[in-house]
């Protein structure tokens, strides 16, 4: 049953790396949550039962551990359905992680659909797994990479949309749901309409939005979505790419292998149903399972209480930020278009020195560009610092966040 309330205290007694002291015995603070969370002992103890109790491989036995490990697998993709309003259950392919499934589209469907002179858009505060794939695809189509400029606020320049669209060129549409930069949260609705309207393909990538925000992907309406597990307490190495049945339909393999196959013969074979038919190999059984335990955790949490929190921690952390002399935060300050990320600078002080200071106080913040290089020069900046909250942060934490960044603006003498 959905929580009513969050209780960020009983929340954190689930994750022992919290207890954790580091340089001369300061309690870890951790805040690189865009990058990777840290997972409850409800995964963790997912994983190990999986390994002391039923470790067997999947879809090719008979007997008991092998069916139990078979059930526990498939259940995750049931959760993961329930979980985004996903009516077909077989258009749920798990993969690696978000950079996979965005990879698969761009070879499954890219190589068979683009075309010489197609246009293929994107935007500029994409993480580099949503830019690199359609670099090599374009370039192997002789089509062409467009993008939705960043404005001055952090927000998307949907006019630039229109301007491609009217071309009649475009084919496909890519965007993050939240930039993990700037913690935009883009205006998908309104990109997937304009799109429909043109009979143009969209693909979603919700890494940093699924772990954060209630997301119905039937409602959204796009053809392609693509999330990773590490993001919102799961393993590392396992994630999702949805594809909408009828597109996925006209989709080739992107592996070839064991179980992904119907019949193999000396020189055809033909496919599995799907969505197996691109599962090839042994998959990463545990790992699926313990995702579907983080799956079962957020969903006890109430994803509405997830977001509130992070609303309510991020506009504290931006008024206290702010206060700090010779501070640059980017992004829009409007709450309620924000996710929990927020990037900074100082002035003239490199970001490394900044996380290297930050760290001594025992607080893991990330310093970078963060795969987000076309963004940097949009931004006129090489690189940023960048704090990230989950559900087991606190005020006390940002607290300490902001008296470290004083001691870097009274060190430099901002």
């Amino acid at each position: 049953m959905q929580r009513t309330k969050l209780s960020i205290e009983n929340v954190r007694k689930d994750f022992a790396i919290l207890q954790r002291k580091v340089h001369d015995n300061k309690p870890l603070v951790y805040l690189d949550n865009a990058s990777t969370t840290q997972k409850p002992k409800q995964v963790i103890d997912a994983l190990i039962n999986y390994y002391n109790n039923y470790n067997a491989n999947i879809h090719r036995t008979v007997y008991s551990i092998g069916e139990e490990a078979t059930e526990a697998y498939e259940k995750t993709r049931d959760k993961v359905a329930k979980f985004l309003n996903i009516p077909m259950r077989e258009e749920i392919i798990f993969v690696r992680g978000t950079t996979e499934g965005i990879n698969l589209v761009a070879y499954a469907w890219g190589r068979k659909h683009i075309k010489e002179g197609d246009i293929i858009v994107t935007t500029e505060y994409e993480h580099h797994s949503n830019i690199v794939p359609w670099q090599l695809l374009v370039k192997e189509k002789g089509a062409k990479l467009e993008y939705i400029g960043v404005d001055d606020n952090g927000e998307l320049i949907l006019e630039h949309l229109d301007t491609y669209l009217a071309t009649g060129k475009v084919k496909l549409v890519t965007f993050s749901l939240m930039s993990n930069v700037l913690g935009t949260i883009t205006d998908a609705e309104k990109i997937i309409s304009k799109c429909k309207e043109k009979g143009v393909k969209t693909l979603v990538d919700a890494a940093q939005a699924v772990p954060h925000l209630s997301v119905d992907v039937e409602k959204l309406g796009c053809d392609f979505f693509a999330f990773s597990g590490h993001k919102m307490l799961g393993p590392t190495g396992i994630g999702v790419l949805w594809v909408r049945r009828d597109v996925l339909e006209t989709m080739d393999p992107f592996h070839g292998g064991g179980d992904m196959i119907r019949e193999v013969h000396k020189y055809e074979a033909t496919w599995n149903d799907l969505p197996y038919k691109f599962e090839a190999g042994t998959p990463n059984i545990a790992d699926v399972i313990g995702f579907g335990a983080a799956i079962d955790y957020l969903s006890e949490l109430g994803m509405d209480n997830v977001r509130k929190h992070e609303m309510e921690l991020t506009k504290y952390t931006l008024e206290k930020m702010s206060q700090i002399k010779g501070i640059t935060i980017y992004g829009t300050r409007d709450i309620s278009k924000r996710g929990g990320v927020i990037s900074f600078n100082f002035h003239d002080v490199h970001p490394h020195d900044v996380a290297t200071i930050v760290d001594g106080e025992g607080i893991a913040i990330r310093s970078g560009h963060h795969c987000a290089q076309v963004l940097m020069e949009r931004l006129d900046v090489a690189a940023t610092n960048r704090v990230s909250f989950y559900i087991y942060n606190t005020k006390e934490d940002v607290d300490k966040l902001v008296q470290s960044l004083s001691k870097v603006s009274e060190l430099y003498k901002l």
